[in-house]
């Protein structure tokens, strides 16, 4: 097989740096990588960084002059959509069909012709919220992957699940899925 081609969602959560860590190492294992970031996500990091890593340009706005049709050439492109970090705000929307980012109306376009990876990361207490954990339920039931989520410290200091899945045991995940 053709080296894979993995599209990553990177979400507005602390733990975003560990996607840059990702997308290095999937681009060193040979796969192509097109990073998308969601308004949060440019909080947390910065599109130089995921340039430099992918040598692709950064997207993330769905309203961007000549990028009219991303939403649906970059689903057909790709071979996996990863969603790393996903927060409870973008786990929420995309169970919601928010689509009025890029993320969203990606979601909406994929209709699950590829595959969709989940890699949740928050806070213990947002984890467990009824919302985020019946968001995670549908999403599963529709197809999505959900990637487990390790325990330890948060940025925030409580101690649990939530804390996102290690960066090489991702990408351990995607070699084993396309080797």
């Amino acid at each position: 097989m053709s080296k894979p081609r993995i599209l990553l969602i990177v979400s507005g959560s602390i733990a975003a740096f560990k996607a840059a860590a990702l997308a290095s190492q999937l681009v060193q294992d040979g796969c192509d990588v097109q990073t998308v970031l969601t308004a949060g996500g440019r909080h947390f990091v910065g599109e130089a960084t995921f340039e430099g890593l992918t040598g692709k340009p950064v997207l993330g706005d769905v309203w961007e002059t000549g990028r009219a049709m991303d939403h649906i050439s970059l689903v057909d492109d790709a071979d996996l959509v990863l969603v790393y970090p996903a927060s409870a705000n973008t786990i929420t929307r995309l169970r919601a069909g928010m689509a009025d980012d890029l993320a969203g109306c990606l979601f909406l376009a994929n209709n699950f012709r590829k595959p969709w990876w989940i890699a949740p990361a928050m806070n213990s207490h947002m984890f467990a919220h009824p919302a985020v954990a019946e968001a995670l339920e549908v999403l599963e039931d529709w197809g999505c992957r959900i990637l487990d989520t390790g325990e330890g410290r948060m940025a925030c200091g409580t101690t649990g699940p939530g804390r996102l899945l290690e960066p090489e045991d991702v990408a351990a995940l995607i070699a084993e899925a396309f080797g």
